[in-house]
């Protein structure tokens, strides 16, 4: 065990937002061992303060789903593919054609666009203030789009994925993170986290036999299988379980706590 790539949401992050002290020890334990840890999430940069807070890392995260590099000292996004505008609004025809009330987001590297209805008029001050807007009005030649999302409206979440995928995969790369939503995360074709980290752990020198991989939703499926040791949390989607080499209890028994401290353990020997 060289490297720790960890998921955030329902991995290490519960829906209050906080991370257990026990995860958090885990983690700490594991750099002080040397062991290199990156965070792989499809969070953008700004939503990245669990970590600061709790955990104290400073190092790369692995945003967007692989589509960024940012690295948290500095503040400073050391890479980010960008989706073709022309492919967001082919896509976005696509998917109309096959559900007339989806709506549509944007992840730029600068910030968040959405368009009318993409959440609830009471929740846009969550959002900083955002106007919501079309994307042709909003969105300029200036803009990196690192994350297009889908919100669907009575869709079953693994249909839509099935269907859009299906459609639009020529286009984007599709897949999903929110557990329960019809929310879907398009970026550009061929990038996903398993790309970047791979790109991530060689730029180290490190094999994927020697990388150990939590994750719990359809987003974290190639870097399970990628990485020598992945993890499906106990209590993730079922793909995600049925994919992935290594079970870890659930996220509420700090399923990723449980297997660092055993590796650690095992690390140390007798």
């Amino acid at each position: 065990m060289r490297l720790i790539a960890s998921d955030l949401d329902g991995t290490i992050i519960g829906r209050d937002g906080k991370i257990s002290d026990r995860t958090v020890r885990a983690f700490k334990d594991a750099a002080s061992a040397g062991i290199e840890v990156v965070f792989v999430t499809g969070r953008p940069p700004r939503w990245l303060d669990p970590l600061r807070e709790r955990i104290g890392h400073e190092g790369k995260v692995i945003c967007s789903n692989g589509a960024v590099v940012y690295d948290l000292a500095t503040g400073e996004v050391l890479t980010a593919r960008a989706l073709p505008h022309r492919n967001i609004f082919a896509a976005r025809d696509a998917i109309l054609h096959l559900h007339p009330t989806t709506t549509f987001a944007a992840e730029t590297t600068t910030g968040f666009l959405l368009e009318p209805g993409f959440v609830d008029s009471g929740s846009v001050e969550l959002l900083d203030g955002i106007t919501p807007a079309p994307l042709e009005a909003s969105l300029t030649e200036e803009d990196a789009v690192v994350k297009f999302l889908a919100r669907g409206k009575e869709q079953d979440p693994d249909a839509f994925l099935a269907e859009v995928h299906a459609a639009v995969s020529h286009l984007a790369a599709v897949t999903r993170s929110a557990p329960t939503e019809a929310l879907l995360e398009m970026a550009q074709p061929g990038i996903n986290k398993a790309v970047t980290l791979a790109e991530y752990a060689a730029s180290l020198r490190i094999g994927p036999q020697d990388v150990v991989a939590f994750g719990d939703m359809p987003n974290d499926i190639e870097m399970l299988q990628w990485a020598g040791s992945g993890y499906a949390m106990g209590s993730g989607h079922p793909e995600v379980i049925g994919a992935a080499r290594y079970r870890a209890p659930s996220f509420a028994q700090d399923g990723v706590a449980q297997v660092l401290e055993a590796r650690l353990a095992e690390l140390e020997g007798p």
